[in-house]
């Protein structure tokens, strides 16, 4: 959603300002060297202190509750954790083990694959009008004066990673324990964030690539669109994300930047298309047939745009279909709210889903399209310990989810690590950890305890979030509040 104002979009600002240096490439290239395949679990790191910051179990444990597997959702199972992978997930009780019984939903993490976190600082925007592309509502002189200004003046002033941490901890707080969208700025392999970044670094690799917006034929991102592609075909790039024809059915400039999509051979098995929403039916199924995925935003394009992607046909024509909640101005405050959103629009678009394929479309068909199947997106041995664990409401786990919200979010581990989570559960999982970036918190309500301990992309150990709370709020004090 947002980005340089390139080529094709138009530049207001010029090239010389903070914005620009930050996301001027608009496209993540090949990070840093080669690095060997990380392991399973999460390596944090560890200040001398004592107790040590780390919220890392230090023997295996079981969760018991309501379980959604790659297969089924049981209404009463065990996921046991081990040295940061799961290590069983089964119907009957473990033998050995510390059983903490969450009386919850306990499911993988969930996926966010399109934001655009570091934006995710500000405070909900209401648009004054309905636009007809992405490129009028970037020009236009509220959303300088609103976003862009801001952040402009929020990159001078604030350390690096500043807002990415907080953005990231918005997302944890709501269940999400990957996403996308991260700026690219000082990603390396041994710089692992505290929420993961699917088209950074992740598991000790860099397979994948995004671009904000489609480069025209004679511009200085046309090669590197061109090496994407043919890393692609090559079978170096796994996930490609790419901003297309993000407006109104009908919008010229939308058609005639999808028929350069075209002709510069884009449309590949590796692309994931986001947005998408000028895109008629004919179109949808064209890029169907050449293997791209979609990744959907109804929130934001409705409120930008007054409509949003043909996602029913998209389903039709056998596309994978993830979600993303894009931005905080426009889009959903989490991505369970982004759910909901998309099953009412599916279904006013005739197509009802059932609770398991909207369930999917956060979890494991949201990491198909990512690349990471092999990794994220399912409660199964081997994997890595990236669990949600949600108050139940429902007695349908499926649904449970569906009609979740983050004051249902009980439980978030990563790589086996209590990442947050209620502050009972956190003192018994972690045997009391403290340190001084793990806090309590009032989230809705409940008690929770967060631990921020994870590296920032600059590789210093960041500050607990009431310390990030208030560098943002001194420099922009709207800041869009994260337990709202």
């Amino acid at each position: 959603m947002v980005g340089r104002d390139g080529a094709d979009g138009g530049s207001r600002s010029g090239a010389g300002d903070a914005f620009e240096r930050a996301y001027r490439r608009g496209v993540y290239e090949e990070l840093g060297p080669p690095a060997p395949p990380a392991p399973v679990g999460r390596q944090r790191e560890r200040r001398e202190v004592a107790p040590p910051v780390a919220a890392a179990p230090a023997h295996a444990f079981a969760l018991r509750g309501a379980v959604i597997t790659p297969d089924a959702a049981w209404s009463d199972g065990y996921v046991v954790v081990e040295n940061g992978q799961v290590a069983a997930v089964q119907q009957n009780a473990p033998s050995g083990v510390d059983v903490l019984d969450t009386g919850g939903v306990i499911l993988p993490g969930l996926l966010d694959l399109h934001g655009h976190p570091e934006f995710n600082v500000f405070a909900a925007w209401e648009p004054p009008t309905l636009f007809a592309n992405r490129y009028r509502w970037r020009g236009s002189d509220i959303y300088h004066q609103l976003v862009r200004d801001p952040q402009n003046v929020l990159l001078e002033k604030l350390p690096a990673g500043t807002e990415l941490r907080y953005a990231e901890i918005r997302a944890l707080v709501g269940g999400v324990t990957a996403i996308q969208g991260a700026s690219g700025a000082g990603a390396s392999a041994a710089n692992e964030a505290l929420v993961r970044n699917v088209d950074l670094f992740v598991f000790g690799q860099h397979r994948a690539r995004a671009m904000i917006d489609l480069p025209t034929a004679g511009s200085r991102d046309a090669p590197r669109l061109a090496k994407i592609v043919q890393d692609i075909h090559d079978g170096k790039v796994d996930a490609f994300y790419l901003h297309l024809a993000e407006g109104q059915r009908g919008d010229q400039r939308s058609q005639t930047e999808y028929q350069r999509f075209l002709a510069m051979g884009a449309a590949t098995p590796g692309t994931v298309l986001i947005h998408a929403s000028a895109l008629t039916a004919d179109q949808i199924h064209e890029v169907a047939d050449a293997g791209c995925k979609l990744v959907w935003s109804p929130q934001s394009n409705l409120r930008l745009y007054g409509q949003t992607t043909l996602a029913a046909e998209a389903l039709a024509a056998g596309m994978p279909v993830g979600l993303g909640a894009d931005w905080l101005p426009s889009g959903s405050t989490s991505l369970l709210a982004e759910m909901k959103v998309a099953r009412r629009e599916l279904a006013q678009q005739g197509k009802v889903l059932a609770p398991a394929e909207l369930v999917a479309m956060v979890t494991s068909g949201a990491a198909a399209i990512a690349g990471l199947a092999d990794h994220l997106g399912s409660l199964a041995a081997g994997r890595p310990a990236d669990v949600l664990v949600l108050e139940r409401h429902h007695e349908d786990p499926y649904e449970n989810v569906c009609e979740a919200d983050p004051s249902w979010v009980e439980l978030v581990l990563i790589g086996g690590d209590v990442t947050y989570g209620r502050s009972d559960w956190f003192a018994t999982l972690t045997s009391g950890a403290a340190g001084p970036t793990i806090e309590p918190l009032v989230a809705w309500g409940k008690t929770m305890t967060l631990d921020n301990g994870y590296r920032s992309p600059t590789g210093a150990v960041p500050p607990p979030l009431r310390t990030l709370r208030t560098l943002l709020t001194t420099n922009y004090p709207p800041v869009g509040p994260i337990f709202a």
